[in-house]
């Protein structure tokens, strides 16, 4: 994509938000408000430290969550959703709605 390209919205949505791991993530986060890498690792189930790291990094560098890092030893790192990440937590809140709708359909 070039910098200036113009793209559907909701592909441009997909390409922050889309994969596995990044909407689990962002909902602990935005559930948590500040939270430590294992604590975090703990709660999204399934994840590999390995994979939460480069997850985490590509939410950083989208400007979605910011990383805190404190001078002790060993580093105390913690994350927290950004103020855009946070703007995104209506639309989480909604597919968790949906979510609990879909799945009553089912049971």
């Amino acid at each position: 994509m070039k910098k200036n390209e113009i793209i559907c919205p909701v592909e441009y949505s997909f390409q922050l938000l889309g994969g596995k791991w990044k909407l689990p993530i962002i909902n602990v986060l935005a559930k948590s408000g500040v939270i430590r890498f294992k604590e975090l690792e703990r709660t999204v189930v399934g994840i590999t430290p390995k994979m939460l790291t480069i997850q985490l990094r590509s939410l950083e560098a989208d400007g979605l969550v910011e990383r805190k890092i404190y001078a002790t030893v060993p580093p105390t790192v913690e994350y927290k959703l950004s103020t855009v990440g946070k703007s995104i937590k209506p639309m989480i809140e909604e597919m968790e709605k949906w979510g609990l709708y879909h799945q009553s359909l089912k049971g």
